[in-house]
C-alpha cells in the first residue's frame, strides 16, 4: 500500500514529511484546484528533503482543454521538473467534448520520459469513465488518480472496484478526495486500491497547510504502507 500526500507549499511538505510521507504530488493554488509548483520549491521538495516528488503540471485553474500556446509552458515545466529530479508529473487532458484527449497525452508521456505520468482527476469529468481508462492506459500513463467521477472517494467506491478490475494491472489506480483515517482502510478493503492520495490539510492563520498529526494518523490507520 503506497500513500501520496498533497502538499502545496515547501511548509506543507515538511510537515508531510514530519508526520511520516515518502512521497508527495507537489503542487500551489489549491483554491483553484492546483497549478503547477514553481522551480525551486521542485529543488527543495527533491534534494533538501529527499522526498518522492510528484508534480502538478498544470499552467492555470479551470477546464482541462489547452491550447497551443498552454501546451508551450506545459512542455517546458515537464522538462524543468525532469532537471529538477522530479520522480513523476501528474496532468490532465480532455476534449471539449468530454473525451480524453489523446494527442496531448501521447505527447506529454513521451516528453516525460524517464519520470513517471500520472493522468489526474480530469479523469473524473469524463463522459465514459471505462472508455477512458483504456485510452490513457493506451497512452502510456503509468497511474490513475481518481475519487471514481464522485465528489469523494467514498462516494465512489463502486467505480472505483470496477476500474481497479478493469485494469488487470495495466495501470495504477489512485483512489483521492476525502481520504481521512475514519475511512481509509474502508476504502482500499472495498476498492482493492494499493495506492491513496490524500490532503490532510487544516487552516493556521488563514492558511491551508499539510497537518503532520493528520499525515501521521493516515498511516498508523492503514496496515502494509
Amino acid at each position: 500500500m503506497h500513500v501520496e500526500i498533497c502538499c502545496n507549499s515547501i511548509l506543507s511538505a515538511r510537515h508531510a514529511k514530519a508526520g511520516g510521507a515518502y512521497r508527495i504530488e507537489l503542487c500551489q493554488a489549491l483554491g483553484e484546484g492546483g497549478t503547477t509548483p514553481s522551480a525551486a520549491a521542485i529543488e527543495y521538495c527533491v534534494k533538501e528533503l529527499n522526498l518522492q516528488t510528484r508534480v502538478l503540471i498544470r499552467p492555470r485553474g479551470g477546464h482541462f482543454c489547452y491550447d497551443k500556446e498552454e501546451m508551450h509552458v506545459i512542455l517546458r515545466d515537464i522538462e524543468l521538473a525532469h532537471q529538477l529530479g522530479a520522480h513523476a508529473v501528474v496532468v490532465g487532458f480532455l476534449t471539449p467534448e468530454g473525451d480524453i484527449d489523446t494527442a496531448k497525452t501521447l505527447t506529454v508521456v513521451k516528453a516525460a520520459e524517464g519520470m513517471g505520468v500520472t493522468f489526474h482527476r480530469a479523469f473524473d469529468e469524463c463522459r465514459n469513465p471505462h472508455d477512458a481508462l483504456e485510452q490513457i492506459i493506451d497512452c502510456g500513463c503509468h497511474k490513475l488518480l481518481t475519487s471514481g467521477c464522485q465528489p469523494t472517494a467514498m462516494e465512489g467506491i463502486p467505480t472505483l472496484r470496477q476500474l481497479v478490475e478493469q485494469s488487470r494491472g495495466r495501470i495504477d489506480i489512485i483512489a483521492a478526495s476525502g481520504i481521512v483515517p475514519d475511512n481509509v482502510l474502508q476504502i482500499i478493503e472495498s476498492t482493492g486500491v494499493s495506492e491513496v492520495h490524500g490532503s490532510c490539510k487544516k487552516t493556521v492563520d488563514g492558511i491551508s497547510v499539510t497537518d503532520t498529526d493528520q499525515v501521521r494518523e493516515l498511516f498508523h490507520a492503514i496496515p502494509n504502507k
